[in-house]
């Protein structure tokens, strides 16, 4: 049976971020002078099937997550992994979910298709599509953050630069091709996953003050 692509929203009439006073690039040498930030909250690990129903009641609670997912990097040309963690930043915690340690995700997989719980990110399209390759699950709720900065005209939409511009601050990128499929994470990569699930969230907020996003803003 042929699958059903994702639907992400269509972005409302945004106002442009010359209105806003909202720089529409930036450069790598005012993005290393921001202030470097990094999500030092409580991170939930979700490394077995037991942990998973509570993870996914407590996110069931939330109207709005920060989504992201790591995979293990490849140098080789046509080798591919599967995601290795799945982000998701709720209003106090991050939970990350080590899928290949995973037998029995489905609890999270329907709030990723729970139309209620709008998930935000960055660049989405390829993680939702890959996360469907290997987990059964019908996307809805999900917003790309990058659609409505783009029709504001900002030019630079990728994470790291979005921080940048609507946030004031900068995000490291150090542990960005570490192995995310190793057992036990470092700390660093810990702190790296859960930041970038964290600052979808915030840049989703900042978003929604500027006017440039409804807050009820997702996909059916």
């Amino acid at each position: 049976m042929r699958q059903a692509t994702a639907t992400l929203p269509e972005s409302p009439e945004v106002p442009s971020a010359e209105s806003l006073d909202i720089d529409t690039t930036i450069t790598k040498d005012s993005l290393n002078d921001l202030p470097l930030f990094r999500f030092n909250g409580p991170v939930e690990i979700v490394s077995s099937d037991d942990q998973v129903p509570a993870a996914a009641k407590a996110l069931r609670k939330e109207t709005l997550l920060g989504f992201d997912t790591e995979t293990r990097p490849s140098f080789r040309k046509g080798q591919n992994y599967p995601p290795a963690l799945l982000q998701l930043a709720g209003s106090s915690t991050v939970y990350i979910f080590q899928l290949l340690r995973l037998k029995r995700p489905d609890p999270v997989m329907e709030v990723l298709a729970n139309p209620a719980i709008c998930k935000v990110g960055v660049a989405i399209r390829d993680d939702i599509r890959k996360l469907r390759e290997h987990y059964t699950f019908a996307p809805a709720g999900f917003v790309e953050l990058s659609d409505s900065t783009q029709k504001a005209g900002v030019v630079n939409t990728g994470l790291r630069s979005l921080a940048g511009i609507l946030l004031g601050i900068r995000i490291s990128k150090g542990a960005q091709v570490s192995n995310w499929s190793r057992k036990d994470l470092s700390d660093s990569q810990i702190r790296y996953a859960a930041t970038d699930a964290w600052i979808s969230r915030m840049i989703h907020e900042r978003l929604v003050d500027l006017g440039l996003l409804l807050k009820d803003d997702s996909a059916a």
